[in-house]
C-alpha cells in the first residue's frame, strides 16, 4: 500500500486506488467551515486497499461516535444466529419475549420486526437519555407500547429502538446480549476497532463529536421544516421527549459509550467498520467469512417495497440492514450495510467484493442516511475495484 502524508490527507492506498485518494482529498477540501475531519477505509476481497484520514485531531485509529452504524453490528450478530438456527425469522416475537405480545403486537414475527414493520418506533412521551443509553430499559418500555401503525401493513425506520427490540429477542433466545455476542464472536476474533461498548482503556482515543455548522438560512429551514414532535418521524427520533434528545451530548456521554446501545451507540473508526463488513462476506487474514451466501441473500433482499413512513426513503430495508444499491447505483443489488447520524456510511457489496466505511467527526447539514460525499467516494471505489479486477 502506497503511504503518504502531510498537512492534509494522510494514510495510504493500494495500487489502482489512487483516484479514491484524490476524491477523498477533494471532499476534504470542500468541507464547510474549513475543518475536514474524516476517515475512509476499503477492503477488497478481504484485503485492505484504502486507509485514509484527514483532520488535525483525527488519526487513522481515532475512535468516533458513529451512532446507527451500531445497527450493522447488531444485525450481523442476528444474522449469524438465524444462520445457525438459533432464531427463527418466522416465529412470533412473543414466543421468545412473552411481554412483547401485548397492545396489538401479539402476531408480530421476528422477520417483521427486523424489516421495521412492527410499528413500535418509540414510546408515548419519549425516552429519557438514561433509557436510550440502555437497551434493557428501552425494551422494557417497548414491551407494553401500542404500535403507531398496524404491524405488518407498512414499514418505518425504528431509529432509536430496533437494536433493543432485536437485541431482546437475541437475549431471550441465547441468554446473552447482542453486545456480548458481538464482542465474543465478531469484534475480538476479527480484530475490529468498532465497538458496542467502549472499554475505559480505549477512552483516550475517543474524539468528541462536533455539532454541525449552520448558516442563518439553514437554521431557518430547520425551524420551518423539521419534524413535528408528534409525527412518526418525531417519535422515531425521540423528538416527543421533553427535552428532545441532543445527539451531540448523547454520543459524548461516557455512559452511552460504555453501554453501547445497539441502535445508536456505535463507536469506532473506518478501519474497524470496513473490516467488519469484509469479515461478513470474505475471508480475512485466514478467518472464514461470517455469513454464508444464502444468509446474505436473505438479509439483503428487499422485504417491503415502497416508502419508509419515517424517513421517506424508497425501498429502504432488507432484514435490519439498509439496502445500499438504492442509494449508490454502482453497487450490486445485494449490497447491505448501515449509515450513521454524522453522515457515516458502511456496507458490504458481495458483487464487487468491496467492504466500505466512511466516517465523520462533525454533523453535516442534511447528512441523514450518509453524507452526500459518499456518492462520489463510492463511485470512485467501485471504478477502482472494477479496474483492478480487470
Amino acid at each position: 500500500m502506497a503511504v503518504f502524508g502531510g498537512a492534509g490527507v494522510r494514510g495510504g492506498v493500494a495500487e489502482g486506488f489512487e483516484e479514491v485518494r484524490d476524491v477523498f482529498a477533494g471532499v476534504a477540501a470542500e468541507e464547510p467551515g474549513g475543518e475536514p475531519e474524516a476517515q475512509l477505509a476499503v477492503y477488497l476481497h478481504g484485503r485492505r486497499v484504502v486507509d485514509l484520514w484527514v483532520g488535525d485531531e483525527v488519526g487513522g485509529d481515532s475512535l468516533l461516535a458513529l451512532y446507527s452504524s451500531a445497527k450493522g453490528a447488531a444485525h450481523l450478530v442476528t444474522a449469524l444466529l438465524v444462520q445457525e438456527g438459533v432464531i427463527d425469522l418466522d416465529r412470533e416475537v412473543g414466543s421468545y419475549w412473552p411481554e412483547f405480545a401485548s397492545a396489538g403486537k401479539e402476531r408480530v414475527t421476528v422477520r417483521e420486526l427486523m424489516a421495521h414493520r412492527a410499528g413500535v418506533i418509540g414510546v408515548d412521551g419519549g425516552f429519557t437519555v438514561e433509557e436510550l443509553a440502555d437497551d434493557r430499559l428501552i425494551a422494557a418500555r417497548l414491551a407494553g407500547q401500542r404500535p403507531y401503525w398496524e404491524p405488518g401493513t407498512a414499514y418505518g425506520y425504528h431509529a432509536f429502538v430496533i437494536g433493543a427490540l432485536v437485541g431482546e429477542v437475541v437475549r431471550r433466545a441465547t441468554g446473552r446480549s447482542v453486545q456480548e455476542l458481538y464482542e465474543e464472536r465478531v469484534r475480538a476474533p476479527y480484530g475490529l476497532d468498532f465497538h458496542l461498548g467502549v472499554p475505559e482503556r480505549l477512552e483516550s482515543r475517543y474524539v468528541p463529536v462536533r455539532p454541525m455548522v449552520l448558516t442563518a438560512a439553514q437554521e431557518a429551514e430547520l425551524a420551518a421544516t423539521g419534524p413535528k414532535p408528534d409525527s412518526l418521524t418525531g417519535i422515531a427520533f425521540n423528538r416527543n421527549a421533553t427535552p428532545a434528545t441532543d445527539l451531540v451530548a448523547f454520543a459524548n456521554s461516557r455512559s452511552v459509550r460504555a453501554l453501547g446501545p445497539a441502535s445508536s451507540g456505535g463507536v469506532g473508526n473506518a478501519r474497524g467498520l470496513a473490516r467488519m463488513y469484509a469479515a461478513a462476506i470474505s475471508e480475512v487474514d485466514g478467518l472464514p467469512a461470517l455469513l454464508r451466501p444464502g444468509t446474505v441473500a436473505e438479509f439483503s433482499r428487499l422485504h417491503t417495497p415502497g416508502t419508509d413512513l419515517v424517513t421517506g426513503e424508497p425501498d429502504h430495508f432488507g432484514l435490519g440492514f439498509e439496502l445500499q444499491a438504492v442509494r449508490y447505483g454502482d453497487l450490486g443489488p445485494d449490497a447491505f450495510g448501515h449509515s450513521g447520524a454524522v453522515g457515516a456510511q458502511s456496507f458490504a457489496d458481495p458483487r464487487s467484493g468491496v467492504a466500505y466505511a466512511y466516517t465523520r467527526r462533525r454533523f453535516l447539514y442534511g447528512a441523514g442516511g450518509g453524507a452526500p460525499e459518499n456518492h462520489r467516494l463510492v463511485a470512485a471505489v467501485i471504478r477502482a475495484a472494477t479496474a483492478v479486477a480487470g
